[in-house]
């Protein structure tokens, strides 16, 4: 198997991520920009859109950084497959770093490209803030938040380890981006209300960081509401715990090899 420098694993986990975002955000950006326009004017969808953007995303990042880096796209994947998956813990650290970079950028290129929306929809760049980042639907109950995010990413990692373990029902490596992609569909559809639907720290707290640069005023980091420490905190948890589950659940029961 070629193995790759840590430089271009890093380029590939900037790149998947980036991509990942700019299809996440890109949709939200069309959901809540457009949705309230004059009567008779065409609004351009709603929540599932969003899961679904957010699913074609995961899954166009896959394919980009799959072969490279192994396309974990999100610390919570590269904590959980560093301590369960023996992934060298000297990479953690720049992949979470080109991770968080990559949704930075994201995020500047769809506000770039959304800029005369923002400035019709919200000039005072006062509440629109969630079309890049998440936050609570009950801000006065944080642990309602945090549950969500850690049960959201603990399914998401779960089913990550399940899909792509060859000593169980792995598919052909070119569907597992879009059965991944699939999973975050479902977790989004099933989990998406409490916390805005991050199970991703670089997807949330990239983004989270651009706004604070851009200027917006609810950022979630700076406002003094301090709910940016929920979805990093929620799925690096919720990813160990994930990993925990079907390790110690399924995969212990399974034959060494695939063919056995």
């Amino acid at each position: 198997m070629k193995t790759y420098s840590l430089t271009a694993e890093v380029i590939a986990e900037f790149l998947g991520t980036l991509v990942l975002v700019l299809f996440g955000d890109g949709v939200v950006a069309m959901v809540v920009l457009f949705s309230h326009g004059s009567p008779g004017e065409v609004v351009h969808g709603g929540f599932t859109n969003i899961t679904l953007g957010w699913g074609l995303g995961v899954t166009m990042g896959c394919y980009i950084a799959g072969k490279i880096s192994g396309a974990h796209l999100n610390p919570a994947v590269t904590i959980a497959v560093a301590v369960f998956r023996d992934f060298p813990w000297r990479k953690v650290g720049p992949y979470i770093a080109a991770q968080v970079a990559g949704g930075f950028v994201a995020a500047a290129l769809v506000y770039w490209d959304y800029l005369p929306a923002f400035q019709a929809f919200d000039p005072g760049l006062d509440h629109t803030a969630g079309v890049f980042t998440t936050f609570p639907a009950f801000p006065q109950v944080p642990a309602a938040g945090l549950l969500d995010q850690v049960i959201g990413t603990a399914l998401l990692v779960l089913l990550i380890l399940a899909i792509i373990d060859d000593r169980n029902q792995a598919p052909g490596a070119n569907l597992a981006p879009a059965l991944i992609g699939l999973v975050v569909v479902a977790i989004g559809i099933s989990f998406g209300g409490m916390h805005g639907y991050a199970i991703n720290p670089a997807r949330d707290f990239g983004p989270r960081l651009f706004t604070v640069v851009a200027g917006f005023r609810n950022n979630g980091l700076t406002d003094g509401s301090g709910v940016f420490w929920v979805p990093i905190a929620g799925p690096i948890l919720g990813g160990i715990l994930g990993a925990a589950t079907y390790d110690f659940g399924v995969r212990r029961f399974l034959p060494a090899s695939s063919t056995q």
